[in-house]
């Protein structure tokens, strides 16, 4: 089914991952379970003693069927039967300690391994996550860790038994009757071919399905967080066609899994049997002509199953290392990821106290090779000084802000607090000396009170209701039944836009940082809001050394300084008044009186410059 939207493919960015063979994955997650050795063994010990368990089951059998039924030992089947009871007892028990053993082996693994792929999703740059989907990433998180953990946990304990089971059976086999081992042994190249070709076939279905299952789980992400949008637009049936696709993707890749098993293993299955039923023919002749009894035949039947059993199992633990190994690419791409700069030992914590002079020193930076995106930026900020950056969207004022707290690196020149390149500066120590409110606040899904205290997490219910208080938010959260204990839903979404901007404020107060990044918040509320966010604005601004990317002409009058940037570069720089005189683009600006907002005033002046 089409609709005329994307359909997402291998050489999609988002959903793509570094082909790896098996071999490497293997290795690879086999590390996680070096920690949990012991709770490795003693579940293989206890899967093994079961094992050894059972194989008692067919040599009963014989005993029952040739001693007391065949040959009237009556007085011998108490004992045995009693014997086979505690057999299959020890065989359950050892089973159920081995489940018991295995679900802490099996959590433990999973905990590791999840913990690690969100730890390195916290320490990879921001520019990462420019470039890939919130739900891919979560898919990988969640589903994919998943497939990877079952190989670790089910290919370590059924493969180990399957083995272990294959090699003692046989030799159980040929030490009872040579021949109709001999015979057993027939249908294992067909086994193997069988098993060869599914393997060599199945990377690229699994691959699919998965690459499928991110995209879906991808636009279910966004159409959650967007269902306002959606709904207001009236696109639920356009987000239906959409969802559409992507499940039947899914369907369909899940589907071609599923026909390539129900091929594989039935097939795989009517192969043993075939076995079994050459033994049988070959075996019910030696019957006939007594060079065995009913009760050996029996009894090789049983052990017969105990081996075609185990090579059922690596049938299945096949379809599982494809999986795994699918899954496994996907998670080993977030763990081989980039990290963002770590703090080499020669890094440096800010000189406290800090002062909160920055310097910007020939700036320049580039997104992707050859389209740069600032060009030549020199710049000084006095401690406790505001600088405005105004100009056209697009000009560079937000990749200017985003460089000092090293969400991007400079690809030329060098950045300064106090004197101290932030690139032999530690990342914590940074950007704990660095706050930043953005113009669209995001607010946990939590309590309003635990928002603003993610400003300085040791701080108490007084300080927080202080910084609640100079953010002009403490009268609203008050009149809220549950006040600092209200929840804010996801985003923020049960507060308006101006109640999660004083919010974030608070936040920022909470935490006082000497500099202050500010994307300004005015843009979107009414008067009075306004007015009350301006007020915290200014008190968040007292003594800090403010960076705000400006949207109202207003806000900038009072900047100690303004610079005015345009395709990267600054093109003018000074107060209001000097900016003014200079009948620059800027004083043009200024003198449109019937403009609300900077960026379109540039747009409107666009044609004359």
């Amino acid at each position: 089914m089409s609709h005329g939207h994307r359909q997402l493919t291998e050489n999609d960015p988002t959903f793509t991952s570094k082909k790896r063979s098996t071999t490497e994955i293997i290795r690879r997650v086999s590390v996680y379970l070096w920690p949990y050795k012991w709770l490795a063994m003693a579940t293989i010990g206890c899967a093994v003693l079961s094992l050894l368990c059972a194989f008692a089951f067919p040599r009963l059998t014989q005993i029952i069927i040739d001693d007391v039924i065949g040959g009237g030992q009556t007085d011998k089947l108490t004992p045995v039967i009693l014997l086979l009871l505690g057999a299959f007892f020890l065989r359950d028990f050892f089973n159920s300690v081995r489940i018991q053993v295995n679900n802490h082996f099996e959590q433990n693994v999973v905990y590791d391994m999840r913990r690690d792929v969100y730890g390195r999703l916290q320490r990879l740059p921001v520019s990462y996550y420019d470039k890939r989907a919130s739900g891919d990433l979560m898919t990988r998180v969640i589903e994919d860790v998943n497939a990877v953990e079952r190989l670790l946990i089910d290919g370590t304990e059924q493969g180990t038994v399957a083995i272990v089971s294959i090699f003692g059976v046989l030799a159980i086999l040929f030490a009872t009757n040579p021949l109709l081992a001999g015979i057993a042994m027939i249908p294992i190249p067909l086994l193997a071919i069988g098993a060869m070709c599914y393997t060599l076939t199945a990377h690229s279905r699994y691959r699919k399905q998965r690459q499928a299952s991110s995209a879906m789980n991808s636009l279910l992400m966004d159409n959650l967080q967007g269902v306002r949008e959606i709904k207001a637009f009236g696109r639920e049936r356009h987000e239906d066609d959409r969802f559409t696709d992507r499940a039947e993707a899914m369907r369909q890749g899940t589907l071609t899994i599923m026909r390539a098993w129900a091929f594989y293993n039935p097939a795989m299955s009517f192969i043993t049997a075939s076995g079994t039923g050459l033994v049988l023919w070959i075996g019910g002749n030696q019957v006939m002509n007594t060079a065995m009894s009913v009760g050996e035949l029996v009894a090789f039947l049983f052990y017969l199953a105990l081996f075609y059993e185990p090579i059922g199992k690596l049938h299945g633990l096949n379809q599982m290392l494809q999986a795994a190994r699918a899954g496994g690419e996907r998670v080993f791409d977030i763990l081989d990821a980039t990290e963002e700069r770590k703090d080499a030992k020669s890094s440096q914590p800010l000189p406290e106290p800090v002062r909160g002079e920055v310097e910007f020193r020939e700036i320049h930076f580039e997104y992707t090779e050859d389209k740069p995106a600032l060009h030549d930026i020199s710049l000084i900020a006095k401690p406790g000084q505001m600088t405005a950056l105004v100009g056209p969207t697009g000009a560079g004022k937000s990749t200017l802000v985003n460089l000092l707290p090293a969400f991007y690196e400079a690809t030329g020149g060098a950045i300064t607090i106090d004197g101290q390149d932030i690139d032999s500066t530690s990342l914590e120590s940074l950007r704990k000396n660095i706050s930043v409110v953005n113009q669209e606040p995001f607010l946990f899904n939590g309590t309003i009170g635990e928002n603003i205290a993610y400003g300085n997490l040791n701080a108490d219910d007084e300080k927080i209701a202080e910084a609640a208080q100079a953010a002009n938010c403490f009268d609203f959260i008050s009149e809220l039944t549950e006040g600092f204990g209200t929840r804010v839903g996801e985003r923020g979404v049960r507060l308006s836009v101006g109640e999660k901007q004083r919010i974030s404020i608070a936040r920022a107060l909470l935490k006082a940082s000497p500099i202050l990044i500010l994307d300004e918040a005015t843009a979107s509320v009414d008067t009075a809001t306004e007015r009350l966010i301006q007020q915290a604005l200014e008190r968040l601004m007292v003594g800090r050394t403010t960076f705000v990317i400006a949207h109202r002409l207003s806000t900038i009058r009072k900047a100690d300084q303004i610079l005015v940037l345009k395709d990267g570069r600054i093109t003018e720089r000074g107060t209001h008044d000097e900016l003014v005189g200079q009948q620059g683009l800027y004083a043009r600006l200024a003198r449109i009186q019937n403009t609300t907002f900077i960026e379109e005033s540039f747009e409107k002046l666009e044609p004359s410059t």
